[in-house]
């Protein structure tokens, strides 16, 4: 069957063939429109994760690629630096409270503490084996980092780097999360097919949430006020909708191949599922249920998305140029 691609020109959605599938229910065309394309310079490479300071308009994409993390200031639209030696570098968290940035040093199973304002390393940590996801635990200021391929959690203390301990997971893990209101965090275990609750203090794990109907489950994104993870399943091009509360899967959404990274916007309780597809597929959260709003195919491995709560603008690092390209809601 002859499907569709989209590419992005003067705001508007230019399609041709593809071979790609799409999600199986849309919820029609991405209410988005794109408003700035900010040049990243460098080659046309592999981005992973982004992190944004919202407050000083700062995001930092990791050019996985390239080696690299861009730091680029999203109101005036300019790259301000480029951080180098950070080899195979996938997570990258900022902390806008602390000033500071930290990534994961996969080409070097390490995970590495930045200083925002002038981007210099302060430390450099040890981790288990491919070093991925990050999660901030602000009561006892620590840095999560998930290691893929070692099924496990390395806890490091945020300000000096120190390894706190190591959580076994019994599988490969995807993201992790910290949930605030209840006070633990939260992992994707995509080896066993299920969310663990980790203890923060005591290290342990103190429960296992399967997660029925889906294969793979990596990127995980938290409505914190609704106790509702949202889970996107690598292998089956599902996104679930998890009540935590119950520790049911309450709902079961399609979405585009391999869905990677996901964002939620608080305020109008929206959620970004960006695809290595390239598919962007955008829900809402209304009277209890995950609702379709939008999906496209944006480009190819557009598999990374950022959202400002503040004005609720999207970001997605685009290997091709490379480039940011950057979006409004247009509902």
């Amino acid at each position: 069957m002859w499907l569709k691609r989209g590419w992005w020109v003067a705001g508007m959605l230019v399609v041709v063939g593809c071979s790609s599938p799409g999600p199986s229910t849309t919820g029609g065309v991405l209410p988005l429109r794109k408003v700035a394309e900010i040049g990243l310079g460098g080659a046309s490479s592999r981005f992973d994760y982004a992190s944004l300071d919202s407050g000083r308009g700062l995001m930092f994409a990791a050019h996985m690629g390239a080696g690299e993390i861009v730091e680029v200031d999203v109101r005036g639209r300019r790259v301000v630096r480029t951080i180098a030696d950070v080899p195979d570098v996938h997570g990258v968290l900022v902390v806008p409270e602390k000033g500071r940035v930290y990534a994961t040093v996969t080409g070097r199973d390490q995970v590495v503490g930045l200083d925002e304002g002038s981007g210099a390393v302060l430390f450099g940590a040890s981790t288990g084996s491919y070093p991925d996801g990050l999660a901030y635990d602000p009561v006892r200021n620590a840095v999560w980092v998930t290691n893929e391929r070692g099924g496990s959690e390395t806890v490091v203390d945020a300000d000096s780097g120190i390894v706190r301990g190591t959580v076994d997971l019994g599988g490969e893990v995807g993201n992790v999360v910290y949930d605030a209101p209840v006070d633990r965090m939260v992992v994707a275990v995509q080896g066993r097919g299920e969310l663990a609750v980790i203890a923060p203090d005591s290290l342990t794990v103190t429960d296992r949430i399967p997660t029925p109907g889906c294969k793979g489950p990596h990127g995980q994104a938290l409505d914190a006020g609704g106790q509702v993870m949202y889970v996107g399943c690598e292998d089956n091009a599902t996104l679930l909708t998890v009540d935590l509360a119950k520790r049911v899967v309450a709902e079961h959404n399609s979405v585009g191949e391999t869905p990677d990274v996901l964002a939620y916007d608080p305020g109008p309780r929206r959620l970004y599922v960006a695809c290595e597809s390239g598919w962007v597929s955008v829900f809402d959260r209304r009277d209890g249920h995950t609702t379709p709003a939008g999906a496209e195919h944006m480009a190819d491995g557009a598999h990374v998305v950022v959202v400002d709560p503040a004005d609720h603008h999207s970001y997605f690092p685009i290997a091709s140029g490379p480039a940011l390209w950057e979006f409004e809601p247009t509902s």
